[in-house]
C-alpha cells in the first residue's frame, strides 16, 4: 500500500531532484529510488562495520594478519 507524504527539500535536494527527473524519472520514483538506494547504502555499511568488528575480535585471525603481514615485509625486505 502506497502512502503519500510531505517534505520540503533544501536548495540541495532540489537540484538532486531535478538531476534524477531529467533522466526520465517521475518525481515520485525517483524520490522513491533515492530512499531505498540510501537505506540499501546505510544496511550495506551497518553490515561491513558488523564484519569487521567481527574479525578485530578474532584472536585467531589478528595472529594470522600479523604472521602474514610480518612475512610480506620479510620477503620485502629480503628482495
Amino acid at each position: 500500500m502506497s502512502q503519500a507524504i510531505s517534505v520540503r527539500l533544501d536548495e540541495a535536494a532540489l537540484k538532486a531532484l531535478s538531476r534524477l527527473e531529467a533522466n526520465g524519472l517521475s518525481r515520485s520514483e525517483a524520490i522513491r529510488t533515492a530512499l531505498v538506494q540510501a537505506a540499501d547504502r546505510l544496511r550495506s555499511r551497518q553490515a561491513l562495520a558488523e564484519e569487521v568488528a567481527a574479525l578485530e575480535s578474532d584472536e585467531a585471525d589478528r595472529a594470522e594478519m600479523l604472521a602474514v603481514a610480518d612475512l610480506m615485509e620479510r620477503l620485502r625486505a629480503a628482495g
